[in-house]
């Protein structure tokens, strides 16, 4: 398979699984095992970060209206409701942003098609969106504390097969937040700290060296861009209407599999 196909192929499964509380990292570590993608390492975390740009670009369509309103807040200079909602995103930020500034090289490593840690994952991301999904009194509004452990949240979701939409949205549900306005944080939150990262990793010439093609990533970068809008738009609906247990089971399924498959790979090859 060309890797133009293939990127093809991860860029859908991004677009998907960006907004769907499945971990699209995880899917996209699965999806290159069973490619049979070779790329290891930088050349494997450039293709995901450019896929999870695609899908932070995705996000600024869906929510133009919103980000314009936060945009004009921000510009006043008034302390309103807007400005105090960038806030609660900056807050959440710091997190995975610690994460990623100290820990970028145990995080370039989780990205090797790691099964078993993915599959495992997996398994806790369908657990957590459960309890999510049998929530009650959901009516509350993001507050300072909130923002913080939803951050906290998002920066262990950058580990392969913890949903970071699924882990985001389901912590704050078990905080009492209302679902449409937890849906609507999560996406929002993600989006400056991938283009932070990405302004980063280009400033310090992470990706001068890489063994993806340029093609490869544009095909990649347009499919998730494309499918992502359609995705968020979907996830938004289903947030709402209290259908997360269905990804639950999924999660749980597709975690066994991945989980079955790395010890029976495991032990065929211990066979030999």
């Amino acid at each position: 398979m060309s890797e133009q196909v293939q990127a093809l192929i991860l860029g859908i499964i991004q677009g998907l699984t960006e907004f769907l509380p499945v971990s699209s990292s995880g899917h996209l570590e699965l999806a290159k095992v069973i490619l049979g993608d070779t790329h290891t390492g930088e050349a494997s975390l450039l293709m995901t970060v450019v896929l999870h740009f695609a899908t932070a670009m995705s996000t600024v369509v869906v929510f133009r209206k919103e980000i314009a309103a936060l945009t004009r807040g921000l510009v006043r200079f008034r302390w309103n409701k807007e400005t105090r909602f960038v806030a609660y995103i900056l807050l959440s930020m710091i997190p995975a942003s610690f994460v990623g500034v100290f820990y970028k090289d145990a995080i370039e490593s989780l990205f090797s098609g790691n099964l078993l840690l993915v599959g495992s994952a997996l398994i806790v991301t369908g657990l957590l969106l459960f309890l999510a999904d049998r929530a009650k009194h959901t009516d509350k509004s993001v507050g300072w504390l909130s923002a913080l452990v939803i951050g906290i949240a998002q920066a262990i979701a950058i580990t392969p097969g913890i949903s970071r939409s699924g882990a985001t949205i389901s912590t704050s549900v078990l905080l009492g937040i209302d679902r449409e306005r937890a849906a609507r944080f999560s996406f929002l939150m993600v989006v400056p700290l991938i283009f932070g990262a990405i302004a980063k990793d280009i400033k310090d010439g992470a990706f001068t060296d890489t063994q993806v093609s340029v093609p490869a990533l544009v095909i990649g970068f347009a499919s998730a861009f494309l499918v992502g809008i359609w995705a968020c738009k979907w996830m938004i609906a289903l947030v709402k209407q209290s259908k997360l247990s269905y990804f639950a089971v999924y999660c749980l399924l597709v975690g066994a599999i991945a989980l079955v498959y790395q010890f029976t790979h495991t032990n065929v090859q211990l066979a030999h």
